[in-house]
């Protein structure tokens, strides 16, 4: 299997910018520790239990009860991502409750009905198409046949262009302490 390195340029000229790795995390708060002293990545920001507005997994109408951490590790986030309970889920779809492993690739693409066209031609079924409370709408499709993990697919809006650069901008300068700060 390709390094996450020659992942990401792949899927970036395939889809769009990559923009953040997303690893599946049993323990957010231990992760984020172990990111932070390893890689010098961080601060962590956590958002719990995330509210959907809307949650479809593989063609059927789910909730996807999850939280996630967001750090910067150089230029590219880090998302540690954990989900509550053992339905079926796009991350169920790949690690069980106690792993632990690169989950998805963050993808911004210019259009989503675009990249969702490219990903069907490509044979890469929509895992989950979901909408959070504040509108934006991700999806992720089942690419692990050729990048070993799946791809996450969203448009590059206001809000999550001020997010992506709160997080780095907070990495600026991170003296190390406060790894995880809850929002």
């Amino acid at each position: 299997m390709p390094d996450g390195l020659t992942l990401a340029l792949a899927a970036g000229a395939e889809f769009g910018r990559v923009v953040q790795f997303a690893f599946h995390a049993p323990d957010i708060e231990m992760a984020a520790a172990r990111w932070a002293k390893q890689m010098g990545a961080g601060p962590f920001f956590l958002l719990e239990h995330i509210a959907l507005e809307r949650s479809v997994y593989r063609g059927d109408s789910m909730p996807f009860d999850h939280s996630s951490a967001y750090g910067q590790c150089g230029l590219m986030m880090v998302e540690l991502i954990h989900q509550h309970d053992d339905a079926p889920s796009a991350v169920r779809d790949m690690y069980v409750a106690d792993a632990e492993g690169l989950h998805h690739i963050a993808v911004f693409v210019e259009s989503l009905d675009e990249a969702l066209d490219r990903a069907s031609s490509a044979r890469f079924d929509v895992a989950l198409d979901a909408t959070t409370q504040e509108g934006v709408r991700f999806v992720m499709v089942d690419a692990r046949a050729k990048y070993g993990a799946m791809l996450e697919f969203y448009e590059r809006s206001p809000m999550l262009s001020k997010f992506y650069d709160y997080v780095k901008r907070k990495s600026d300068n991170w003296d190390g302490r406060d790894v995880l700060r809850r929002l």
